[in-house]
């Protein structure tokens, strides 16, 4: 009976279904973190008739045959990069993208990574880093004399020395984009790598034409609407019970056919 691995597949589909919303609520406050959504496929179908098939001398064709179909499989989860709220925190290394982009960040391994988190914070040498002691990239380092840091909506660093009027100029952050962001590989911590699915980074100057601007002293939150999710929850809850339904009534029409004499 196709019935019971049909529900059974249905249960499977739901259940990484509500996996991938209890990922999304677990990273509500997770800055930078955008929204994950299942896609679904149906599977091969057992042609009984084909279509088009001829049903009789008289050259009549079957309009539209007979296919089974054997039921659902995940197909993908991919990211929804719609721009998440803005929180204000005051820190004068918090950074926020408003816009496109990714601040590039180099890797212990000689990769680089790209993250929405612009949480960053100063080493024991002055060098920006993120929350991890990863080196953003173009590298900045922070004069231990300097008592203001001042980061534009272009990404240029300027701080103020003790003891000089005229402020210095640190240097300029870049961001990249992707032509495919959701092709980006997620390895945590924030983190993307590139892939082939991606494509290869552009890189250019923020606040210019298809880069974000920065906002500092701000983040950018996590995109997750609970709302939604709640939603997503209950529906995939309510379609897990209804294959599971289909699973045992199956099963009692095989039980029932069992107890024929």
């Amino acid at each position: 009976m196709r019935a019971l691995d049909i529900g059974a597949t249905g249960m499977l589909a739901q259940q990484m279904h509500v996996e991938v919303t209890a990922n999304n609520l677990a990273n509500m406050t997770t800055t930078g973190f955008k929204q994950r959504s299942p896609a679904f496929v149906d599977l091969l179908y057992q042609t009984v008739d084909q279509p088009g098939m001829p049903t009789s001398d008289a050259g009549t064709l079957s309009p539209s045959g007979m296919q089974l179909g054997l039921g659902v499989r995940p197909g993908a989860v991919y990211r929804l990069h719609e721009q998440g709220p803005v929180k204000r925190t005051e820190s004068e290394m918090d950074l926020a993208l408003i816009g496109d982009g990714f601040f590039q960040i180099d890797l212990p391994d000689g990769r680089t990574a790209y993250t929405r988190d612009g949480t960053f914070q100063v080493n024991e040498n002055g060098e920006m880093v993120t929350i991890q002691g990863h080196l953003l990239q173009p590298g900045i380092t922070v004069p231990d004399n300097a008592v203001n840091i001042d980061i534009n909506e272009s990404g240029e660093v300027w701080v103020k020395i003790r003891g000089q009027a005229a402020l210095q100029n640190l240097g300029q952050l870049e961001l990249a984009t992707f032509i495919n962001p959701p092709g980006l590989e997620a390895i945590g911590n924030n983190l993307l790598v590139e892939t082939n699915a991606s494509g290869t980074p552009t890189t250019g100057v923020p606040n210019e034409e298809n880069f974000a601007r920065i906002l500092q002293g701000a983040l950018e939150q996590s995109n997750v609407n609970a709302v939604e999710e709640i939603t997503n929850l209950i529906t995939a809850q309510r379609a897990y019970e209804m294959n599971s339904q289909v699973v045992s009534t199956a099963g009692e029409m095989m039980q029932t056919t069992s107890q024929l004499r």
